[in-house]
């Protein structure tokens, strides 16, 4: 119907006005009498304004002039959009979602991390810098898709480095559902515009944005990013020497990945080197303003608890309390060389010294020829140490490649000027670099610079080195042949201790390290021939394609006849090999991290058993006296200090890096000087109070987790458990929507449904909104329980955030949102009650003074309640979803409930009581509750800011002063003091600046509550009464005899619960939750969720909700049903059942009866 520019009055609910739907009025003001201004709410209850003009009539409509609602709505399309609303705000009702739709088990830590931590840091700059092995990884993953749920994550990028990207990519898909793309040379290249436009969920390495500039441009090109995790962050951080900064390409990085996100995690296990100056300007990264300046101790202090978390892992605990890591231990095998072994070292060592002293004779000419040589030799030492397998193929690949230089120098007759040429062509290898690149790019740069690297400048030069080399491989090729191996006769031993096999005689499985892909291929020939087994072996390196090592990796966790891992470190970071528990290090690496990494393959999340490592070494060796003397330093080092000293491998050599010191002891190790120096260097890495200073230095923000919290975040956990939307509510919901839009899902396998097609309504609202990958036309599977998934055929997992749930729920809101402010009735068939009652939907949103790009506040909380009032004008909390629970009415009833709707009560504006009780009770609340959270958070924040930056105002004010003295003086100096003076005016505005930012921050308000929906509940008693069927049913019990039955059953369980040693809690009073008992069992912990039926010993039936059903199917084993039987004297019998199924309740369902004596046949004691 038409509506004139005069029907639009304040409080007016108008069509045509909104794009989404219908509008509520706020204000008018006329301008002649052609045009209005009108100011109005949306859908979503935001206020905006618009002029309308005399033409605009035909298209505006009056749906309510201010009066009450029609509450004429049908019934079972107001439960369906009902529900599309709640799950759309699942994030309200299940405070864990993302959990209950990821494939993790997460430990407290990890949910204090994600959901106290992070969460709720608007907008969060944060350091997450717990101990390695603590699984960051996941708690990223949890964030991520909290986010993308919430709707706050469009666009993700993570930086990690390049060994990384690809697990990352692998676990966020895996276990959380998270399509990332990695951003590959090949991507880069296939762009058309902006690689960095082309994805909203990326993965970056590191290295390829940080030394490429072109790259860089693009990024700072691109829009903003909701999100950006950098993992191994420490990797980032700049240095100061001297006072002087060196500002690294990876810190730029750092810089500009910060400016160009709303949310900035960093990630690291190592976040503090020892020296306070680098931290601080780690943290800038964080918060530029807080780390103004250079450090200056005594001056520049500062508090970094709001803006880190750190947890050690010797601290972390699961659910049950106990430890979650076991012990571990290290033991360290000497053996000596054979003489034929003992001969080729000490050959090929002087080879190698004679190699790395010639090329520094010309180190200023050719730095480059200088570092490749260096490396070459290192990693020929390494192949030394390794086996007599991989020295021979290194030397005879190496005496190849020289051979066909010098047949190609020999030919082109190019003489002295043999080398110099090529050497130039090589990039100087980067060491740093290369233990952050995937195994497979490592193999090609040792093998390229190992064979093509020389210190040889002429022809002549390079034929004496190649019959060295000759020489070389000829000794190495008759050890290899000869089979005297004394390190493989050690590897031997150790598979023969009795902890190799376990308590049933089977053998245990086993991971065994090397260097080198030769070695490793001898291994694994060795060890199958020991065994007599090839199926009892397999082995991983980077040369192996992606899939192949995951294959290989899953083969070894879940096959039993799988014993025996043989890898590199390809399966170094990132990869859980905690089936194992037992590992040998055959090579020892030059890094010493990546002995860290190695063990903690086993040391993980998961790992139940005690950890035992063994490490070779040859204590003859110049790099295995080095080692040997630093193993048995850490070794006494655990004795005292216990399993933390392997938490801190990779700072003892801050100073002195390990690596170097090997070089020094290859070189000079003859030299007693150079022995007893590194003999010192060694013991002052590794006495106790340096590991002492270190480890109190790695707690740095000492966060802890008490058995009280624990047990808090458990129940918290368990609760969540229980009344969890994910799977149940979220299949009942889907089935039916999807079915209503046209789709239809086929029952396979139990909980597994088909789909052969989509509608093409559902497709093209994916092709709007849809920001992952897109629908697809059919599905062969589909699932909403997570253990489901991998039957086969592989199945959709279908939960918030997959477009298919997503699109639907939009087209259901879309079509039929209006009918929630239309309103309906239902009837409450479990209330045998005469008094009518109306349900409403509250939503509550707090905000700051914070505005976004498109000029909205920024949301810091939201609430969204289901209220009743009565028709005395009393309120009660309705629950969780009280429709689901109501019936719609049938046709045949309006006609019977017209005067009952029609009545007075009904009839006043409810929906202003609502408003008002909410704005003077449920609001200020809310408010207080945001305030005192928001409010000391940015308290603190201003006064680290306002001291930092005044700090350094002040500074620069007097060296202006100090300047210009020296220049009136006649003085050069280095810096004017017009520049100083500059700098301390632009450090005040930046002050000035974020302080109005804080200040908008501190401009926390509420929003005015708004109605979304609502409904008449009829309860089930009235309507009898009404249609004159009071009696029929033979049910001669009153309404509070019923309830007198009720009150004594719940009084009878709670004495059984306490008798048998729990402790109940009355939580009937919860509406919606499922359950009207909560007991604890105090020497377990554990909840029990107890649903008490009582009812007359006459009777033979009992009624669940679905509320109540979809509760024990959430929690099955922790799930009872009381069942209590009253006569004249008082209960009668009392029983519990559990574990039974009730069954799976279409969406239509709102309750389901049960014959009770089939029940009581089923039901045992309580317990």
């Amino acid at each position: 119907m038409v509506a004139l520019l005069e029907e639009l009055k304040t409080g007016s609910i108008v069509k045509g006005l909104s794009s989404d739907g219908t509008a509520k009025v706020v204000n008018v003001e006329w301008f002649g009498n052609q045009a209005i201004k009108v100011v109005y709410e949306d859908s979503t209850g935001r206020p905006k304004d618009k002029l309308v003009y005399r033409s605009d009539e035909p298209t505006l409509e009056v749906v309510k002039k201010g009066l009450p609602w029609s509450f004429d709505g049908d019934g079972s399309l107001f439960r369906l959009v009902s529900e599309a609303y709640r799950i759309k705000l699942a994030y309200l009702f299940d405070h864990y979602l993302a959990i209950h739709t990821s494939l993790v088990e997460p430990l407290p830590h990890q949910i204090t991390a994600v959901y106290e931590n992070m969460l709720s840091r608007q907008p969060l700059r944060f350091l997450l810098a717990d101990d390695p092995g603590a699984g960051k990884t996941i708690m990223a993953g949890l964030l991520i898709k909290e986010l993308f749920i919430r709707g706050d994550v469009e666009r993700c990028l993570i930086v990690a480095p390049g060994n990384l990207v690809e697990q990352w990519q692998d676990e966020l898909y895996e276990k959380f559902g998270l399509r990332f793309d990695i951003l590959t040379k090949e991507k880069i290249e296939a762009s058309l515009d902006n690689p960095f436009q082309d994805s909203g969920f990326l993965i970056a390495r590191l290295d390829m944005l940080s030394r490429n500039e072109h790259l860089q441009a693009k990024f700072r090109s691109s829009k903003d990013w909701d999100l950006i995790i950098c993992d191994e962050a420490h990797k980032m951080s700049a240095t100061c020497f001297s006072g002087e900064i060196n500002f690294t390409k990876r810190y730029q990085l750092g810089r500009t990945l910060g400016e160009k996100c709303r949310h900035f995690l960093l990630m690291t296990a190592t976040p503090h080197n020892g020296k306070e100056e680098d931290f601080q300007l780690f943290m800038a990264l964080i918060d530029s303003d807080r780390f103004e300046g250079k450090f200056r101790d005594g001056v520049h202090k500062t508090d970094v608890s709001d803006l880190m978390r750190r947890m050690v892992k010797e601290e972390l605990v699961k659910f049950d309390g106990k430890p979650l890591f076991p012990e571990r231990k290290a033991y360290t095998l000497n053996y000596k060389l054979s003489d034929e072994e003992a001969a080729l070292y000490a050959e090929v060592t002087n080879y190698v010294r004679e190699e790395m002293n010639r090329v520094e004779r010309f180190s200023d000419e050719n730095p480059t020829q200088r570092v490749n040589v260096g490396f070459a030799m290192q990693s020929l030492q390494r192949r030394l140490a390794s086996s007599p397998e991989a020295i021979y193929q290194s030397l005879l690949r190496r005496r190849e490649r020289l051979e066909r230089r010098l047949n190609e120098e020999v030919l082109l007759q190019r003489g002295e000027q043999v080398l110099s040429s090529e050497q130039d062509e090589q990039d100087e290898v980067d060491i740093t670099d290369l233990e952050d690149a995937p195994e497979a790019e490592v193999d090609k740069v040792e093998e390229t610079i190992l064979d093509r690297a020389t210190a040889s400048r002429n022809v002549e030069e390079l034929i004496i080195e190649i019959e060295t080399l000759k020489n070389l491989e000829e000794r190495a090729r008759k050890l290899r042949n000869s089979g005297k191996d004394t390190k493989w006769l050690q590897l031997n031993s150790i598979l023969d201790d009795p902890l190799m096999i376990d308590k049933s005689g089977n053998r245990r499985k086993l991971v065994i390290f090397t260097e080198s892909k030769d070695t490793l291929k001898y291994l694994e020939s060795k060890i199958k021939n020991r065994l007599g087994n090839n199926e009892a072996v397999i082995a991983i390196h980077g040369g192996l394609l992606r899939e192949e090592r995951k294959k290989l990796i899953e083969g070894f966790t879940h096959d039993k006849n799988v014993l025996i891992l043989v890898a590199t470190d390809a399966v170094g970071e990132g990869v859980n090999l905690q089936r194992a528990h037992l590992m040998v290090n055959y090579d020892l690496p030059w890094n010493p991290n990546r002995l860290e990494q190695r063990f903690g393959r086993i040391h993980r999340i998961g790992q139940t058993e005690v950890c035992h490592l063994w490490n070779l070494v040859a204590s003859e060796t110049r790099e295995g006296e080095v080692y040997n003397l630093l193993l048995k330093k850490l070794e006494k080092a655990r004795e005292s200090l216990g399993g933390k000293v392997y938490n801190v491998l990779g700072r003892l050599f801050d100073e002195y890096p390990l690596r170097d010191l090997l070089i020094q002891a290859i070189r000079y190790g003859d030299d007693p000087t150079v022995k007893a120096k590194l003999e010192q260097i060694i013991e002052n890495a590794v006495n106790s109070d340096k590991l002492v200073e270190l480890l109190e230095e790695k707690a740095l923000v000492k966060n802890t987790l008490d058995k009280t919290k624990v047990q808090e975040i458990r129940e918290e956990m368990e609760r969540a458990q229980a009344r969890r939307l994910q799977p149940h509510f979220i299949q009942s919901f889907f089935l039916k929507a999807f079915e209503h839009l046209g789709g239809k899902c086929y029952p396979r396998e139990e909980d597994r449904f088909e789909i052969t097609y989509v509608p093409g309504s559902i497709k093209e609202r994916d092709r709007l909104i849809g920001i992952g990958n897109p629908i697809q036309s059919r599905y062969e599977r589909i699932c909403f329980e997570k253990d489901k998934i991998k039957e086969p055929p592989l199945a959709a997992f279908i939960c918030p955030g997959h477009p298919l749930l997503d699109c639907t729920i939009d087209l259901i809101l879309e079509r039929y949102r209006d009918l929630l402010k239309k309103g309906t009735v239902l009837i409450d068939e479990n209330d045998d009650g005469e008094e009518s009652r109306v349900l409403f939907y509250l939503e509550q949103v707090i905000q700051d003074g914070r505005t976004n790009k498109h000029g909205i506040h920024q949301v810091v909380s939201q609430k969204f309640q289901f209220t009743e009032i009565d028709q005395n004008g009393k309120l009660n909390s309705a629950g969780a979803a009280p429709y689901l629970d109501y019936t719609p009415i049938k046709d045949n009833e309006l006609e019977i409930l017209k005067s009952e709707i029609e009545t007075n009560w009904l009839n006043k504006d409810l929906e202003a009581q609502i408003i008002s009780y909410a704005i003077e009770n449920l609001v200020p609340e809310h408010l207080e509750e945001v305030k005192n959270r928001r409010l000391k958070e940015i308290e603190k924040v201003e006064a680290e800011v306002t001291s930092r930056l005044k700090r350094e105002i002040n500074f620069w004010d007097h060296r202006a002063e100090e300047l210009k003295m020296q220049e009136r003086a006649g003085r050069n100096t280095k810096l004017s003091s017009s520049n100083a003076a500059t700098r301390a005016q632009e450090l005040e505005e930046r002050l000035q600046r974020r302080l109005k930012e804080l200040e908008r921050e501190r401009e926390i308000s509420a929003l005015p509550p708004q109605i979304r929906g609502g409904a008449i509940i009829i309860p089930k008693g009235l309507l009898k009464k009404l249609k004159g069927e009071e009696g029929i049913s033979g049910d001669v019990l009153t309404f509070e005899e019923r309830e007198k039955i009720e009150k004594a059953a719940m009084q009878a369980v709670i004495s059984i619960e306490k008798s048998i040693g729990r402790v109940p809690r009355d939580v009937s009073k919860e509406r919606g939750i499922g359950y009207d008992i909560e007991s604890k069992d105090p020497n377990t912990g554990s909840l029990y969720f107890i649903e008490v039926k009582g009812r007359w010993h006459t009777k033979d039936e009992v009624t669940l909700t679905k509320n109540e059903i979809l509760c024990s199917r959430n929690e099955p084993e922790k799930f009872r049903l009381a069942l209590v039987t009253i006569d004249e004297t008082g209960p009668k019998t009392l029983k519990y059942v559990k574990g039974f199924s009730f069954g799976e309740p279409d969406f239509a369902e709102t309750t389901r009866t049960f014959n009770l004596s089939k029940l009581l046949e089923l039901a045992g004691d309580p317990l």
